[in-house]
């Protein structure tokens, strides 16, 4: 199996400075690459001196979800592995991770456990210990439940399937990929793998967690919290549902993931954080523009088993939950 492990760069000299040595000599398995989205930095003059590195330059920075789209057409691979440049990665990390895509042709997608670089012993909130979503789209993990993050105590060391795998560290096999047309362009950043697992597990793949296999994210590392991520968060967990709920459920959970919005910006009112509100209310002008082409790129096959619990915020911030291993999976 050709593996490629890709990472996408933004001005991220410093960072590839200090965490690609790390990628190169844990990866022998693999051929790396770096997508350049358009750096002004020093870091094409960095990468020119990496032989080990196949750089793939784009003429502006593309975001995420299409500077992927775009560099991966350039290379050949049977499996891809997307890795942010905040990422260390650790010895024999891909050796797991190979092994479960050989046995399971099913598989699509795949992450290692995400820990936190500044405190190794803590999962780190960018896909913890494996994704999940409520009915209403609200995404959460293994480990992390909104920002109460747990210790990494072995209690998730074991292989599950989950409902999306972090961006982060994202392995996914190019056939499932081409077919599923890539990432959604128009999110630009955010969520977009998490829609993009969701399409996978819409025909029929699984996308899994796999403890055996740990990472370290340092966080926050490429885009910092800002009134255009609120927007993008908003806006793209709207177009997710409008683009794989299942048809019976699709204008009720829209409506009450709309109503929540709501509250959350009465809540920023009530804070005087006005600039938050406009990001919201501009997400969710968007959002109702191009509705009808959300609706158009909708598939024909829907799994009803795509949330975990029903309401994560209730669990949370009602019943007091704190701990992943503390929810209780809604029967269905």
């Amino acid at each position: 199996m050709k593996l490629a492990v890709v990472l996408l760069n933004w001005n991220g000299e410093t960072l590839l400075r200090q965490f690609l040595p790390s990628t190169l000599a844990h990866s022998r398995e693999a051929n790396i690459y770096v997508i350049d989205n358009g750096s002004t930095d020093g870091s094409l003059a960095y990468l020119k001196n990496q032989k080990e590195v196949t750089t793939i330059c784009l003429e502006k920075n593309w975001g995420f979800a299409e500077g992927y789209n775009l560099g991966l057409q350039q290379i050949d691979a049977d499996l891809y592995c997307l890795l942010n440049t905040d990422v260390e990665v650790s010895s024999n990390w891909l050796t797991p991770l190979l092994n479960a895509f050989t046995s399971n042709l099913k598989l699509a997608v795949v992450q290692p456990h995400i820990l936190d670089y500044y405190q190794k012993t803590n999962f780190e909130y960018a896909g913890a210990a494996g994704g999940y979503i409520d009915a209403l789209g609200y995404a959460f993990c293994r480990g992390r439940l909104f920002d109460n993050l747990e210790q990494d105590n072995g209690q998730y060391d074991d292989t599950t399937d989950i409902a999306w795998a972090s961006g982060a560290c994202f392995f996914i096999r190019k056939n499932v990929f081409d077919r599923l047309g890539g990432f959604d362009s128009r999110f630009f950043a955010h969520q977009e793998e998490i829609d993009l697992c969701w399409r996978a597990r819409n025909l029929g793949f699984n996308v899994q967690a796999i403890g055996a296999s740990k990472v370290y994210h340092v966080g926050g590392g490429t885009l910092p919290k800002n009134t255009f991520k609120l927007y993008l968060n908003y806006r793209n967990a709207l177009a997710m549902l409008a683009k794989n709920l299942p048809a019976n459920r699709l204008l009720i959970r829209l409506f009450l993931r709309m109503l929540l919005d709501g509250i959350a910006g009465v809540r920023h009112l009530l804070k005087g954080e006005f600039r938050f509100i406009g990001a919201i209310l501009n997400a969710h002008f968007y959002f109702y523009r191009h509705f009808p082409t959300y609706l158009k790129q909708r598939q024909n096959n829907y799994t009803t088993d795509y949330y975990y619990v029903y309401s994560v915020v209730y669990e949370v911030f009602i019943k007091k939950i704190k701990k992943f291993s503390t929810l209780l999976k809604n029967q269905r």
